[in-house]
């Protein structure tokens, strides 16, 4: 087919790789444009862009996309079969999704219509899923509310964190866009509508969703702390001063501390949680400092058994 592609970040990579090497034309990638990020603030391109140059296929990377008459007439002179959207971080104009035969196809990191958003994979792991999986979709005017294509289902490892979680849903993704595209051409998919009443949303993380709340359970903690890997992690207050927990693991027999309440008992640290529960801390950072065991920050910190977390 003659495809162009939008995409931007590093889950997006796999489905360009995979649309060249299944042999299809891609004359034109389009991707965010070039901004500045890291500590020195110098200016990065994005992981689509790094892919594309390597792979000699042409790149765009306009401001704006929904009233951008030079965009829309270079898209029209392509007469693409069909526009694949991964990650891409624009809401797609309608003038476009109008544009192909195919439509615009998009790979989405969940099984709709569970977790619509911007973090599906963040919200899966924080929700304490067991299951997950990748979804080929048509967009429509909706937030991923169009008509499903084609899905694979993917466990979530009891130790896994949106990073270890995420180059795999892109490999099985991408696979399953190439799957998509072939059974399109041969007339075997037949679009299915999402059941809206059964979504859930999977919105944008802020900062503040890595603020620990000790009134959650252990287990929920810990698996917020696995899905909002690498931002925003995880952090509370110690003392005044910022707090950033980078590894925990629920404690057994951890006996009664309030939520919040620490306690350390030789060279374990536990903090008090929801209902009875507690996590055992395994290294942390306090704000300014380098980041330490629990034991260095006993020996360091000398907490006492009734202070807490949080204030």
């Amino acid at each position: 087919m003659n495809l162009v592609f939008c995409g931007t970040p590093r889950f997006a990579v796999p489905t360009l790789e995979k649309l060249v090497e299944a042999g299809h034309s891609v004359p034109l990638v389009v991707t965010q444009p070039d901004r500045p990020r890291g500590r020195g603030m110098e200016v990065a391109v994005s992981p689509v862009k790094e892919a594309a140059l390597r792979l000699n296929l042409p790149v765009t990377q306009p401001d704006r996309i929904k009233n951008n008459d030079d965009f829309k007439a270079q898209l029209i002179a392509l007469k693409p079969d069909g526009i694949i959207v991964v990650g891409y971080g624009r809401i797609i104009p309608q003038w476009m999704i109008d544009l192909p035969r195919h439509g615009n196809l998009n790979l989405h990191a969940s099984l709709l219509p569970k977790y619509r958003g911007a973090a599906p994979i963040q919200w899966a792991i924080a929700s304490g899923e067991l299951l997950t999986g990748v979804t080929t979709m048509r967009i429509d005017a909706g937030l991923d509310t169009g008509d499903i294509l084609l899905q694979r289902e993917v466990p979530i490892a009891s130790d896994d964190t949106a990073e270890t979680l995420a180059p795999g849903l892109a490999a099985i993704g991408a696979d399953l866009m190439a799957e998509t595209l072939r059974g399109l051409e041969s007339g075997s998919i037949y679009p299915a509508p999402q059941d809206h009443a059964r979504a859930t949303l999977a919105p944008i993380l802020k900062k503040e969703d890595g603020r620990i709340e000790f009134a959650r359970t252990a287990t929920e903690i810990f698996n917020r702390m696995r899905g909002f890997q690498p931002w925003p992690g995880a952090y509370t207050l110690f003392k005044g001063k910022t707090l950033q927990v980078h590894r925990v693991h629920p404690a057994e027999n951890a006996g009664t501390l309030a939520p919040g309440e620490i306690a350390a008992e030789g060279t374990r640290l536990l903090v008090g949680c929801g209902q009875a529960t507690a996590l055992e801390l395994l290294e942390l950072q306090v704000e300014g400092k380098r980041r330490m065991s629990a034991a260095d920050f006993i020996n360091g910190y000398r907490p006492a058994r009734g202070e807490k977390l949080g204030q």
